[in-house]
């Protein structure tokens, strides 16, 4: 982009505070070409924590919410619900299980099932840590609006060219020059995992990321444009029924779309509403879209084996050679 380009302005993001059911009712109808938005997941953070639901309660809940949504929506409207799983008693429920069917029995149809890989989060001791999620983008209709030019990522094989056998293209290059489609399993290294495993590895944001707020579940901004950049033109509106500290808005204004949010926490849009002006001004620390997630050299400390742990590698080589024994059995 040349330096003259610069964000819709910030106050094309409408904030609205309260309950989701009630506030969705003061959305224009047929107002929204992309509903954005990551739902509670039902697992007791801060801000769940006053209502209290059980999983039959929780999936009515939110059916209920994306009915409601569904008024605000233009008929060629696209939806992205970033979703993971609802845990109870150390059993697990994908999430995009049962919003699949709610959106189904609404008339949406899924284009694609996008994996959200990173690297941390809750670590388990009786089942495999959990590190991704998944957004799920519905389309309402047929007649959908998708620019894959935005997002398309280099090319593996720029060189590769159409064999012989393929009549007019034989000996052509066989690729796009602008770049690849991600596919649905996106990794944001263009030149390692990225390419080779379509990955959308968008570190989540915890520890030292850049945009982390005193939200506990923050959404990225960089997955966010990804859907903004792809699904919607200049001008057009973004809702995101549940707000938070603003990334699906942040998303939206960056890219000179407008912006509808819903939180019912006023403290959480007072953060949204303070990014949203420091992104005005140019101040606001964001990842850049496509930077490669980093990765420790092998020199520094932290990706160091400690002392403390010498202890095991007899016990880690044991168990190496015991994993090679029984793939050699196989």
């Amino acid at each position: 982009m040349d330096g003259s380009w610069m964000p819709a302005p910030a106050e094309d993001a409408v904030l609205l505070t309260g309950d989701v059911l009630e506030q969705l009712g003061s959305v224009p109808a047929a107002s929204c070409s992309l509903a954005l938005s990551s739902p509670p997941y039902n697992i007791r953070k801060p801000y769940e924590r006053s209502e209290s639901r059980t999983y039959d309660e929780y999936v009515e809940w939110q059916t209920s919410v994306v009915e409601a949504m569904v008024r605000t929506l233009t008929p060629n409207a696209s939806v992205c619900w970033q979703v993971g799983s609802y845990v109870s008693d150390g059993e697990v429920f994908p999430l995009d299980i049962p919003f699949t069917t709610i959106f189904r029995d609404l008339g949406f149809k899924l284009r694609n099932r996008i994996i959200w890989r990173y690297n941390f989060g809750l670590n388990a001791d009786r089942r495999f840590s959990g590190r991704y999620e998944t957004v799920l983008w519905f389309t309402r209709s047929d007649d959908y609006y998708f620019n894959l030019d935005p997002v398309r990522i280099p090319q593996l094989y720029p060189g590769k060219r159409h064999s012989k056998g393929k009549g007019e293209k034989a000996g052509l290059p066989s690729g796009n020059p602008l770049g690849k489609n991600p596919a649905d399993y996106w990794e944001f290294s263009a030149e390692a995992d990225f390419v080779t495993n379509p990955v959308w590895d968008v570190p989540n944001v915890k520890s030292r990321h850049p945009e982390r707020t005193s939200h506990p579940c923050q959404f990225p901004v960089e997955l966010a444009e990804r859907c903004v950049l792809a699904l919607t033109k200049p001008g057009e509106t973004v809702l995101d029924p549940f707000l938070g500290t603003g990334a699906s808005a942040i998303a939206a204004i960056k890219h000179k779309r407008n912006a509808i949010g819903i939180d019912r926490e006023q403290a959480y849009l007072d953060i949204a509403r303070a990014r949203l002006d420091q992104l005005q001004r140019g101040e606001l620390p964001m990842r850049p879209l496509g930077q490669p997630v980093r990765r420790p050299k092998p020199t520094e400390k932290v990706a160091r084996v400690p002392k403390e742990w010498e202890q095991h590698q007899e016990e880690i080589d044991q168990l190496g050679g015991d994993n090679d024994k029984g793939e050699n059995q196989t």
